[in-house]
């Protein structure tokens, strides 16, 4: 028998347990960052081609006016659920210069970031236990969010013969019990775009079968061949999410917007303000004074092209050669099946034997990205090129499967 200090107390099972809602998966990119940390920590040099993050500030005008808001002494207290009007006209304007689209801004809401925006877009549009079809491969927040929304992700797998896009063909396909889909143009991890005739068969597609489309255009402005067409152009009945974190290189300020359906206007504005209020005022702010940066920002697009250019030239030299090239996003999603089917492993041996940390495309692809690589190149060009120049041996000293 044991002694009363030697007993040992089991704590009871029978307390409140976590949600199942809560059990979303968790990104393999966050191991590499561990094992990037770890290498910095003993004093190891890294070349980041992982983040898909600008590196440099964000627009001058946008710095101005969050200064100026801070020294005017007023308070910066809640705006309206959907955002400041000047913020909302600002942005309807935005679509009148680069598509000739007259939306009304009463159409536009300002949200917390592009991820408060498909939180709320899902909300909005579908029910608990709803199915939702996410095009792979996809950033992967759009299956995390809609788990932890009881949504049921539907994967729609693609490939490079569709340069990584939906087709028509692949929403008529789609089971009865899909509710919706989700696409991206330009797309992350792949960078590949819709054309304007290849939209506006995906939404007769959407508006024929009874489907909710809702278009991720957050790289709008990114883009190196031509511009990006919306989803707008081919009508009212989609729901588009954008924001200011890739192409105003605004990603800590949180400020995304949505474009609705009148019908959904309502029930967005006061899903917004219940969960989130709205978006912080200091950001719609100085987003209103960055919608005007783009003499400051094409210069910007111009380094991404120079980048993709180094990259797209320097990958058939690795030995890798089946890709789609982006059109635009600052993302290059290549096949390295050649030399490894684990993609994780095969980032962090690359990481500890040449320095350079690249994404794993198991996070962007549920089944095939374990043969996939996502180089990042919005960076400094010094920073690629030195990936470059030291991928080049390592590569032509691995062993193909």
């Amino acid at each position: 028998m044991l002694a009363s200090a030697d007993r040992v107390f089991t704590a009871p099972q029978t307390g409140p347990q976590p949600s199942p809602r809560s059990d979303v998966e968790i990104y393999q990119m966050w191991e590499i960052f561990k094992a990037v940390n770890a290498r910095v920590k003993a004093g190891g040099e890294v070349v980041n081609l992982l983040v898909g993050e600008p590196t440099l500030p964000p627009p001058q005008a946008a710095i101005a006016a969050a200064q100026k808001a801070l020294g005017s002494g007023r308070q910066l207290g809640y705006t309206e659920a959907l955002g400041i009007m000047p913020l909302r006209e600002g942005i309807a304007g935005l679509y009148r210069r680069r598509h000739g689209l007259d939306i009304p801004a009463s159409r536009v809401a300002a949200t917390i970031g592009t991820s408060s925006g498909f939180m709320l877009a899902f909300l909005a549009c579908f029910s608990a236990g709803d199915t939702v079809a996410v095009v792979e491969p996809s950033y992967p927040a759009y299956r995390g969010t809609l788990k932890a929304l009881d949504l049921i992700p539907y994967r729609v797998a693609t490939d490079a013969a569709t340069r990584f896009q939906v087709t028509p063909a692949m929403i008529a396909s789609l089971p009865p019990q899909v509710k919706g889909i989700v696409v991206a143009s330009p797309a992350n991890p792949t960078g590949t775009m819709l054309s304007a005739t290849e939209l506006r068969a995906i939404y007769e597609a959407c508006r024929l079968h009874g489907l909710w489309l809702i278009v991720d255009e957050l790289y709008h402005g990114v883009t190196y061949d031509q511009p990006a067409d919306t989803i707008l152009s081919a009508g009212d009945d989609a729901v588009v999410i954008n924001g200011f974190s890739k192409y105003w290189g605004m990603t800590g300020w949180r400020l995304g917007w949505l474009v609705l359906p009148e019908r959904l206007v309502p029930r967005i504005e006061a899903l917004h303000g219940s969960l989130q209020i709205s978006a912080p005022t200091l950001s719609q702010l100085a987003g209103v004074a960055a919608l005007s940066a783009d003499e400051e920002l094409q210069p910007r697009v111009l380094a991404y092209k120079r980048n993709r250019d180094a990259l797209l030239a320097a990958l058939p030299r690795l030995g890798i050669t089946r890709f789609a090239p982006p059109d635009g996003a600052f993302y290059l999603y290549a096949d390295i099946g050649d030399f490894s089917d684990d993609s994780v492993a095969f980032c962090k041996r690359m990481l500890e034997e040449t320095g350079v940390v690249t994404a794993p495309g198991v996070d962007f692809d549920t089944a095939d990205g374990r043969r996939f690589l996502r180089f990042s190149f919005c960076m400094d060009a010094s920073v690629v090129d030195e990936a470059i120049r030291r991928l080049e041996p390592w590569f032509r000293s691995l062993n193909r499967r």
